[in-house]
């Protein structure tokens, strides 16, 4: 955090929550717990999810620092700060409009007590609940966001940009295949690895190529469109081919796709996965997951063995599935006997289709890893997921940083943008951003319109 004077930092349960390590994240300043955010970490300590695993982890974080000191008087920490976790017997009571005693309320009047008591040094209230900034706001008490949760850029990485260049350059491209491509000319550019660059003829804008840039051969290398269809998918438009590019490059190690609804994200990553690992072998299976919102959530109230409880959270994916290798014989007498004909491959072990759940703790090598719905992650969990990646695994993240279920992340601060943005320089990672619905008209103008 940088900040232009010592403050005193007062923090909200949902910063915790989100960011077990957010305590080390406030060098040089004085950080305070109320004793209400010690009562709801012990209330969601005992969780199976990862709610209850950051919990825990803070509980274990404080309690180491008891061996320092008495938290109550404050530990001091090697960078000069301080962490205290105050009991005030005397706290301001708030005005009655603020509703009947809460958490929330305790928590902002805690830190209205520091503030009064502090009146040389700011007290800022950190969390991540906006109605609580605006009633701190109201009170008088500052109040911020969780600044180390949100992505800071100038603007979203697409992962693809145009140029425009003299003929004769333009002329090779074709000629060649490639472009020589100097790095003191990729800096200029600000162009970053696999970044796709659509070059146009300075004589004759109409005229364009597509290109990725290769940062190791230092080149720019000609991308076109796969004319065989990738298990009856084709690419409609530029950003699924560069799309298709990405996913089926052995040397890319982590896709990320974002985009509205209907563009094709998901679709396209599972016919890839299905391509790789089923007709081509590089893989040894294609696990394909999404977080059950929230993340972990108990899925034993819904009948049925796994397989039924779990249908409900993965239909889209195996909508998708049924899309690619055919939804089902045309007799419904057939149908019935059957089933879908994804569940071959299923059986087989060729595919898995499972919550994150259950991905945690496990290592998966020689895997196409599919993660669908990436934008409800936060940023600790997908690097969760991402550490799970043995040795010659593909992971590809998919999602709409518009479309967030999740209350603790938005646009700026949610586990795949987070990816993007610190990937984007990385020699094995890759993005696109899609950009055009693909799935219908109505649908494409719904997620434009509405």
């Amino acid at each position: 955090m940088n900040a232009p004077a010592r403050r005193i930092y007062v923090i909200d349960t949902n910063v915790l929550l989100y960011d077990p390590n957010a305590l080390a994240n406030f060098r040089g300043h004085d950080v305070v717990v109320p004793i209400s955010v010690i009562e709801e970490i012990d209330r969601f300590k005992k969780d199976l999810n990862e709610t209850g695993r950051n919990a825990r982890a803070v509980s274990r974080y404080l309690d180491g620092l008891r061996e320092q000191g008495k938290l109550s008087r404050g530990i001091t920490l090697e960078h000069g700060g301080s962490i205290r976790v105050p009991f005030l017997d005397a706290a301001p009571d708030l005005p009655s409009d603020f509703g009947p005693p809460s958490n929330d309320n305790r928590i902002l009047s805690t830190a209205r007590a520091l503030a009064d008591a502090n009146s040389e040094v700011e007290v800022v209230l950190v969390t991540r609940d906006t109605n609580l900034r605006i009633k701190g706001d109201a009170l008088g008490v500052t109040a911020e966001d969780y600044q180390a949760a949100r992505i800071d850029t100038d603007e979203h990485y697409s992962g693809v940009t145009e140029r425009v260049i003299d003929r004769t350059r333009f002329d090779e491209v074709y000629r060649h295949g490639k472009l020589s491509f100097w790095d003191a000319e990729a800096t200029e550019w600000g162009v970053y690895p696999h970044q796709f660059v659509i070059l146009k003829a300075d004589d004759n804008p109409g005229q364009s190529a597509l290109t990725r840039y290769d940062a190791k051969a230092s080149c720019l290398r000609l991308v076109g469109r796969r004319k065989e269809g990738i298990w009856g998918i084709f690419a409609r438009n530029r950003e699924q081919i560069f799309a298709l590019d990405l996913l089926l490059d052995d040397s890319i190690n982590l896709v990320t796709l974002d985009g509205m609804a209907g563009t094709g994200k998901t679709l396209m990553a599972i016919a890839c996965g299905l391509k790789m690992v089923a007709d081509e072998h590089r893989y040894r299976r294609l696990v394909v997951s999404r977080p059950i919102f929230p993340l972990g959530r108990d899925i034993g109230f819904l009948p049925g063995d796994l397989s039924e409880k779990l249908n409900p959270w993965m239909k889209p994916i195996f909508d998708n599935l049924d899309l690619l290798l055919g939804v089902h014989d045309e007799s419904i007498g057939h149908r019935k006997q059957r089933g879908p004909r994804y569940q071959a491959l299923l059986d087989q072990g060729i595919i898995e289709v499972e919550p994150l759940t259950y991905i945690r703790g496990r290592s998966l090598p020689q895997q196409y890893l599919i993660v669908d719905e990436a934008q409800n992650l936060t940023p600790h969990e997908v690097k969760t997921v991402i550490t799970r990646a043995g040795e010659n695994t593909k992971v590809v993240l998919t999602g709409d940083p518009n479309q967030i279920d999740n209350p603790y992340v938005d646009a700026a601060s949610n586990g795949l943008t987070y990816v993007i943005e610190r990937f984007k320089k990385a020699p094995i990672a890759g993005h696109v951003s899609l950009r055009k619905g693909e799935r219908s008209p109505l649908a494409e103008l719904a997620a434009t319109l509405l």
